[in-house]
């Protein structure tokens, strides 16, 4: 086994990503540039919703945000993530049965709720996608949150 074998075969061991995110270009670790020592709260934030990311998100919008198309559909750039914050939350804690269609692309692929996350998950969870993989977008908090989740009961 070659070197690029082995680290490829302990990477999918030790972090479960699945083998088609890895043959696509890894995306540029970046902080986020809102994510500023002059703001510490939103800094925590988003290491918190990065956790979140890698705990329940990363397996079907993978390490990169691309998603996996035709099934998962990408985190990056799309008005599902950057428009609507109340919309967004809707998805997380009631998942999304339609199909959906992103930059001419249709993904199929059931989103199942994620509603036992908490709010403070939830809302952290957005803010690290809508400030991560090119994305720049405002703040989700977890009054916002909180008040989708009470249209949901």
């Amino acid at each position: 086994m070659n070197h690029k074998h082995l680290i490829l075969a302990l990477t999918l061991l030790a972090g479960g990503l699945t083998l088609q995110a890895q043959h696509r270009p890894a995306a540029k670790a970046k902080t986020p540039a809102k994510a500023t020592a002059a703001d510490p709260a939103l800094k925590a934030s988003l290491t918190r919703g990065a956790a979140v990311y890698k705990n329940v998100c990363i397996t079907c919008h993978q390490a990169d945000g691309g998603g996996l198309p035709p099934i998962n559909p990408p985190l990056i750039k799309t008005q599902y993530v950057l428009g609507d914050k109340a919309r967004l939350s809707h998805i997380v804690l009631a998942g999304l049965a339609e199909r959906i269609e992103i930059d001419g692309e249709e993904y199929k692929q059931p989103m199942p709720a994620q509603a036992h996350l908490t709010d403070q998950q939830v809302a952290d969870v957005l803010t690290y996608v809508r400030n991560s993989f090119g994305n720049k977008a405002s703040a989700v908090q977890v009054a916002e949150v909180k008040a989708v989740r009470a249209t949901l009961k």
